[in-house]
């Protein structure tokens, strides 16, 4: 389900949030905690990536991942990646809080399967994909995020509980082309209920994991 075009990008946006996290958890004592925080990144990551394909292709379209970027609008101007330099930005101002730095990095672009929807509906019939659509692909990397960290809770994989509400914290934010955006387009109600489960989610991660 993941391309040959987005394996790079989303190896690179994992190896940068872990070592981002690292870097507030002793890592140069440990190596350990290196590839320990590699792994709870990459699950949780790819979760999320995994999920909203799914939904997508449920949803007759398909979606293709792509580091967040700004700018570029004018033809001779290439737009920045954002995306790739925040953490480690993020890093440095936050640096006393432990684990937490920037983590919405990914964004997507989506596609009807027009193919499909001829098939299934008549030709070119309900080949658009709503702004509804959109945000049901987002929420839903959202809700696995949050599902993750209670699984991660209770089998008491702290640190990988605490990344995965951090990941779904950055991926409501409604800003851009940042999954909170298109959730908050999409519905309001929508975005608004899984906006509390995330404040609920940073709480606990806080004050309680």
């Amino acid at each position: 389900m993941i391309t040959k075009k987005e394996i790079p990008i989303i190896a690179l946006i994992i190896a940068i949030i872990s070592l981002s996290v690292s870097l507030s958890l002793d890592i140069l004592q440990d190596w350990k905690i290196f590839f320990t925080t590699l792994l709870a990144v990459s699950v949780v990551v790819l979760f999320n990536i995994f999920t909203k394909k799914i939904v997508a292709y449920n949803l007759d379209s398909e979606i293709e991942m792509k580091i967040w970027e700004i700018g570029g609008y004018k033809s001779n101007k290439k737009p920045f990646p954002l995306g790739a330099f925040l953490p480690l930005f993020s890093k440095i101002i936050l640096f006393p809080f432990n684990s937490f730095v920037w983590m919405a990095s990914l964004v997507f672009d989506v596609k009807p399967r027009t193919y499909r929807a001829a098939k299934r509906f008549g030709l070119y019939t309900f080949s658009d994909v709503t702004e509804y659509h959109l945000g049901l692909i987002a929420a839903s990397g959202v809700l696995i995020n949050l599902i993750l960290a209670v699984i991660g809770y209770f089998l008491g994989f702290e640190l990988f509980a605490r990344l995965s509400v951090y990941y779904a914290f950055f991926n409501i934010i409604p800003l851009s082309e940042l999954d909170g955006n298109k959730i908050l387009i999409g519905s309001k109600i929508m975005w608004s209920f899984l906006a509390s489960l995330v404040l609920i989610g940073m709480l606990f991660a806080i004050f309680i994991v």
